[in-house]
């Protein structure tokens, strides 16, 4: 059996895929996966160090801030579908799963133009335009959230939640051991702090004005900026800054607080590792779609959250106040732990299984 996996951007688009190609080859280790997303994307170096193949198509997504760079992007989606056609020559998918990001519309575009069976997984409480189009013709919709139905046809939607990735979910690392790997004293309690894959910048400027605070605070940081964000602060004492951090398993072992964006998979993650949070939502997304996430715990005493616009001022003050506030902390650590949810990739693994090989033999018959 053979399967095109298609979608990225992001590390909330590409870690679900890598969680579900690994559910698939732990169910039949002689299924091939292949995945395809867009080049210069952090896909076409994650996917590969997770090892499996991956192909790049010459597409970008619509440009917001700067409309004359749009101009070329009918052109590239055209010569997207050529690409996607002659990769699907080579390979011969008998299945495609999308999981979001704008290379995902081409591949499961013509995937389904072949009657190809064509799986989607939306992470969101609300769904993108490429997914929703695509809904339509898809053989099953996996959702993370109830509520879905307003966006695609009910009779394909299965409630899987979001898968998470296996070196978290199946994690026996130690507090201490985390602290070691990024050289931090075990004696102080630690602040993680992650704006999503791509940084976060009011999150980042709010940490860099004020770390000094924090560090005077007695607390020590770990502080993926994204690859956009230079700090401007040069203290080098309970800090341990970069761009993106490469085992993130380690991370939420060695932190007691972290400060995070809302989206669903980080969402998803926090609740496995049950660590109080403090989040910041990104007001961009469609819909608000992050302040209904972080509301989603706020709301059953999971987390605390403050907006976009407040935490430049009102941030650390809040991170503060929540390390000195130990019984809110456990709260935070019991209702967060109830939410958890791993075996998502195990589940959309078995249903995709379950509808190809379906396909197969009534094929034959």
């Amino acid at each position: 059996m053979r399967i095109v996996i298609a979608g990225g951007g992001t590390g909330g688009h590409i870690f679900p895929a890598i969680a579900i190609a690994n559910a698939l080859k732990a169910a039949d280790n002689s299924i091939e996966i292949l995945f395809i997303g867009a080049k210069g994307k952090m896909e076409m170096e994650k996917v590969p160090q997770a090892g499996y193949k991956r192909e790049g198509l010459d597409i970008a997504g619509f440009n917001r801030s700067s409309l004359i760079k749009n101009i070329s992007l009918p052109f590239k989606l055209i010569r997207s579908f050529f690409q996607v056609r002659s990769i699907f020559k080579g390979f011969k998918p008998d299945a495609a799963i999308g999981v979001g990001g704008y290379s995902s519309f081409p591949v499961l575009r013509l995937a389904q133009a072949r009657r190809i069976p064509t799986f989607i997984h939306e992470s969101n409480s609300f769904a993108g335009r490429s997914n929703i189009m695509l809904g339509k013709k898809a053989t099953r919709v996996f959702t993370g959230t109830t509520g879905m139905e307003s966006f695609f046809p009910k009779e394909k939607i299965v409630i899987t939640g979001n898968p998470v990735r296996s070196s978290i979910t199946q994690s026996t690392i130690s507090r201490s051991e985390g602290l070691k790997f990024f050289s931090l004293d075990e004696s102080k309690k630690t602040v993680l702090v992650v704006g999503g894959s791509l940084g976060a910048r009011t999150i980042n400027e709010a940490i860099d004005k004020r770390l000094e605070d924090l560090l005077n605070g007695g607390l020590q940081v770990i502080w993926q900026t994204g690859k956009q964000y230079q700090p401007r602060s040069t203290v080098s004492r309970g800090l341990w800054v970069d761009s993106f951090i490469q085992q993130m398993e380690y991370a939420y072992a060695a932190a007691d607080i972290v400060v995070a964006r809302s989206g669903a998979m980080t969402v998803a993650e926090l609740c496995v590792v049950n660590k109080p949070v403090l989040f910041v939502p990104y007001p961009h997304a469609a819909e608000d779609h992050q302040t209904v996430n972080a509301r989603q715990l706020v709301d059953r005493n999971a987390a605390w959250m403050i907006s976009d616009k407040e935490a430049a001022e009102d941030l650390v003050p809040r991170i503060i106040a929540l390390a000195n506030d130990e019984r809110t902390q456990g709260e935070m650590r019991n209702n967060i732990a109830s939410l958890a949810r791993t075996d998502a990739d195990k589940k959309i693994a078995a249903e995709i299984l379950k509808e190809v090989r379906g396909g197969k033999e009534s094929s034959r018959v």
